[in-house]
């Protein structure tokens, strides 16, 4: 969160850009993928290491993040010389009236502080298109959270009934975010300007279509985990405030597009087709019963979350990654997923070992877990009190 370029954006669903570029330069590889690439920190850490990268996401609010990321060879003088015409025409604009209920009246009860963000908006997309074009929209769009006093979750959910102590005032935070993204240029341009430039392709991690057979000898990445967390809401502030969402049903769009980590995610969607299908024969003898334990539970629960349905359409959505994986990768691969294991409803599915079987039956030849720490291990508010853990599944080629 503090490095150059990856700081311009605060996706939490991530891992330590400084180790990841670290495993890319032990294993010398050459051309490193990311299926769950987010916000572009595989990709980025490839170009530091000087090394081949590309990463594919299926939200299209976060490839447009991690895209604009990789525009860090533009001139910083372009940049600041642009935001300056950007906040002058923002000026200049009428002023835009915030919605009088909703998201975007809850996060912004200033509707004078809504205005001018909304004036740096919409002066930013009349910029002429191009690279400069996207790196003035990033540095708004990363200002949306600080500018507006409602708390946020440590997972980016927005929570409106909290408030921050600290709230940025637009205009200044805009001028901020650019003279950083220009100082970062300056930094990553000095350190890996000929390295090779990073790919960041909208794509399903399910098909991988965009990657070409054999192509990577690494694989760096952490997918989604199995612990009800929707991915889809995370950037409904951003998105809302964009005008590309405008209410909760709005998010099933995205949500659509997403490898199955959420009990909203699977909808009506029914899941018997999928227990008998041959892509979780590997697991299934130890799914089905976690399956059923869930489905007996939930009906004695307020609620009553698809926790059952969902972890089923996870190992079926990541059992097919696993042979897009298979194709796509060289034949001496080696692959990081950086993972926790899951307990809904205190239900424990060792994910590791599931996956990694998954793995060994799309192609792959082995798998070792190792842990990195232990998490649930304070109880307090917590759902369940089955203690977790997280971390590096490596699966060898």
């Amino acid at each position: 969160m503090k490095l150059p370029v990856h700081r311009w954006f605060r996706y939490s669903a991530g891992f330590n850009a400084e180790w990841a570029e670290q495993v890319i330069r032990d294993r010398g590889a050459t051309h490193v993928l990311d299926p769950f690439g987010g916000s572009g920190t595989t990709t980025l850490a490839a170009e530091a290491a000087g090394v081949n990268g590309v990463s594919t996401d299926a939200h299209p609010f976060v490839v447009r993040i991690a895209q604009a990321k990789l525009h860090w060879r533009e001139s910083p003088e372009e940049l600041k010389d642009s935001a300056r015409d950007v906040a002058r025409l923002a000026d200049s604009l009428p002023p835009v009236q915030r919605p009088d209920s909703g998201l975007m009246a809850t996060c912004f009860p200033d509707a004078g502080v809504y205005d001018e963000l909304a004036r740096l908006r919409d002066a930013v997309a009349s910029h002429p298109p191009g690279p400069i074009s996207e790196l003035l929209w990033l540095a708004v769009v990363s200002i949306v959270r600080v500018c507006s006093p409602a708390g946020t979750a440590q997972w980016q959910y927005v929570l409106p009934g909290k408030t921050k102590s600290r709230v940025a005032e637009p205009k200044h935070a805009f001028q901020t975010a650019v003279h950083n993204m220009a100082n970062d240029m300056y930094a990553m341009q000095a350190a890996a300007k000929h390295s090779p430039a990073g790919t960041v392709f909208r794509s399903d991690a399910r098909s991988l279509d965009v990657i070409p057979d054999g192509w990577a000898d690494l694989v760096v990445t952490s997918p989604p985990y199995a612990n009800n967390y929707d991915y889809a809401d995370a950037t409904r502030m951003e998105q809302t405030f964009l005008g590309e969402v405008d209410g909760w049903g709005d998010l099933k769009r995205t949500r659509d597009l997403l490898v199955r980590s959420s009990s909203q995610s699977v909808g009506r969607w029914v899941e018997h087709e999928a227990l008998e299908s041959e892509l979780l024969e590997p697991i299934i003898d130890e799914l089905r019963p976690v399956y059923e334990e869930l489905n007996s539970i939930k009906k004695t629960k307020g609620g009553a979350k698809a926790y059952d349905r969902m972890l089923v359409a996870y190992f079926h959505d990541n059992a097919r990654v696993m042979r897009a994986l298979r194709r796509s990768t060289a034949s001496g691969v080696e692959m990081c997923w950086v993972v926790g294991d899951s307990a809904p409803y205190g239900v424990h599915a060792p994910v590791e070992k599931w996956l990694g079987d998954l793995a060994v039956a799309a192609g792959f030849e082995s798998w070792h877990f190792e842990k990195v720490r232990d998490r649930n291990t304070k109880w307090k508010n917590r759902k369940h009190r089955h203690p977790l853990h997280e971390g590096r599944l490596w699966i060898k080629g």
